[in-house]
């Protein structure tokens, strides 16, 4: 009855698109090209870059407590620190 009853759901939708969309010619192509608004688009969406010349401190501040806590797991366990560097 599961079957049956995801039949007849897959049924009413793929009908109620039929109502509500209409045919769409086998040619059809956009009214107008959509490429240049696509890129204006994306351009507004862009920040600006900005340069304070210390890469180090453009980072996110868990990329920062992510090292300090490496750092402090290496200081307090020094065997891990071969397997650390295996594995940057």
């Amino acid at each position: 009855m599961n079957r049956h009853h995801q039949a007849h759901q897959q049924d009413r939708i793929e009908e109620q698109l039929r109502q509500t969309l209409p045919p769409m010619p086998a040619n059809a192509e956009p009214a107008r090209d959509l490429w240049p608004e696509l890129l204006r688009r994306i351009d507004a969406a862009a920040p600006e870059p900005t340069f304070t010349g210390f890469g180090l401190l453009d980072q996110p501040w868990f990329d920062g407590a992510l090292v300090a806590g490496l750092v402090v797991f290496a200081v307090s366990v020094p065997a891990s620190i071969p397997v650390l560097l295996y594995y940057l």
